[in-house]
């Protein structure tokens, strides 16, 4: 019976030992990685130093000073009544003209709606 006590003892300790090995072995592994990792970035950072500073391009030109126009001659807004609706001039213009103006030559300003965001009209109660 003592027999197999040691031999279990000695089984287990190789087992703790060959764990151990594994361990050390994993653990030099990911150090190596870890180390690898940090080489590339100071060398990314080095490189991106050393470069010359780059200029950004601009999307547009850079605004350029010109003539003022000659001042144009404007319509003073209508006096406002009090209790009334605020008055504009000029009056606004319907984005879609009625039937009998698009016949006399009248373009609508907006393009029409697509079929899908056409929606039924509204019923009255």
């Amino acid at each position: 019976m003592t027999g197999s006590l040691i031999s279990l003892t000695r089984r287990g300790v190789n087992e703790m030992a060959a764990d151990r090995t594994r361990l050390r072995r994993d653990i030099l592994i990911a150090s190596t990685l870890v180390a690898a990792g940090v080489a590339i970035a100071a060398l990314a950072l080095h490189a991106i130093n050393a470069s010359s500073p780059q200029e950004l391009a601009q999307a547009t030109q850079p605004l350029q000073s010109s003539p003022t126009p000659e001042p144009q001659k404007t319509t003073a807004p209508a006096e406002s009544k009090p209790g009334g609706e605020r008055p504009t001039t000029p009056a606004p213009q319907p984005a879609r003209p009625d039937d009998e103006a698009q016949k006399a030559g009248a373009k609508p300003v907006l393009p029409p709606a697509p079929a899908e965001k056409t929606a039924p009209p509204i019923e009255k109660k």
